[in-house]
């Protein structure tokens, strides 16, 4: 349940992040493919982050406390917003 509920963090705030950075950057893909390609972005950095085990120590405590869905969204926001931007580079002319 936890595990779920921190891939849908991460994913929506990864589309958040993304949308907003490309906007910022001017490296945009449109708003749908900002969303796709942040929500991926997202969920990519923290199953990565998981591996890791980047802030585990945050999570095992008190999985669903503020602490930790915090570090969620700011990792889905992170990730999301990098490949967003990555993505949109490549497409620019």
């Amino acid at each position: 349940m936890v595990t779920i509920t921190f891939l849908m963090i991460q994913m929506i705030s990864g589309a958040i992040g993304g949308n907003i950075f490309a906007k910022l950057t001017r490296f945009t893909l449109g708003f749908i493919y900002n969303s796709i390609v942040g929500a991926v972005g997202g969920a990519l950095g923290g199953f990565i982050f998981q591996i890791v085990g980047v802030g585990a120590e945050l999570t095992s405590y008190d999985p669903l406390g503020i602490r930790s869905l915090l570090l969620q969204s700011a990792i889905g926001a992170g990730t999301g917003a990098f490949l967003t931007v990555f993505a949109g580079m490549f497409r620019a002319e």
